[in-house]
């Protein structure tokens, strides 16, 4: 089988090495004997979300959130279309605000949102850097936190997991992230794909499943040591 990986934005949203977890689902794919195309979305570009089979996206800066915004919102319809395929998403950190409603960053103008999570971002202090630990539908997931914006979610939002250790959104409640149906938003960095293969391997099921309801992963045996050393040196 052959997915399609469309990276969100990376040359503008690629803060703390999270290029890294396009590069985790195409070897988890390749070493089942799948292939991976992995195609870049920049701002302006032609390529578009109706192909996609994963989507992923990174952190950035406020000045880049504030270059990407406007394509985002003119992608927005698609977005909305590929998550009623049930297109697997992961959007960490700026992306993540960017699928929220909105973020006020300390300087400068408001970004609005596209609106799939029910969260609101504000810029807060002091940053929040460290290793954090979540429980989530998936089981335990690990990585590290690094942003310095405060999350609220809306009442009926759900969020991607409950914190063990760490900080998490930022606004008080011991809660990470969000997830509406297919889509994952994450502060998680690491990259956190690396660190945490059984939510690498159940965006590519779901990505599968598109294609075949009945696909499924066959278990990856010991990545030979030489391979796990060049793909940590490479997502970081």
């Amino acid at each position: 089988m052959k997915l399609r990986i469309v990276h969100l934005y990376p040359r503008d949203m690629n803060l703390y090495g999270d290029t890294g977890n396009v590069l985790v689902l195409r070897k988890r794919l390749e070493w089942r004997g799948h292939e991976a195309e992995v195609v870049r979305l920049d701002p302006g570009s032609d390529v578009g979300l109706r192909d996609a089979d994963v989507v992923l996206g990174g952190g950035g800066s406020d000045a880049a959130q504030h270059v990407v915004a406007d394509d985002l919102h003119a992608r927005r319809d698609q977005v909305r279309e590929a998550l009623a395929e049930r297109v697997p998403m992961l959007l960490v950190c700026g992306t993540f605000q960017l699928f929220g409603t909105g973020y006020r960053p300390a300087e400068g103008d408001a970004i609005d949102g596209i609106g799939v999570f029910d969260a609101t971002t504000t810029a807060s202090s002091p940053r929040i850097i460290g290793r954090i630990a979540i429980e989530t539908a998936l089981g335990r997931v690990t990585g590290f936190e690094n942003h310095g914006g405060a999350t609220r979610l809306g009442p009926d939002q759900a969020p991607f997991g409950r914190v063990v250790s760490g900080v998490g959104n930022g606004d008080g409640a011991p809660i990470e992230g969000a997830v509406t149906g297919t889509a994952i938003g994450t502060y998680l960095h690491g990259p956190v794909l690396p660190t945490n293969p059984a939510l690498a391997d159940h965006l590519l099921t779901l990505a599968m499943r598109r294609h075949d309801p009945q696909a499924r992963l066959e278990p990856l045996g010991d990545v030979p040591p030489e391979t796990a050393a060049q793909l940590g040196a490479l997502t970081h």
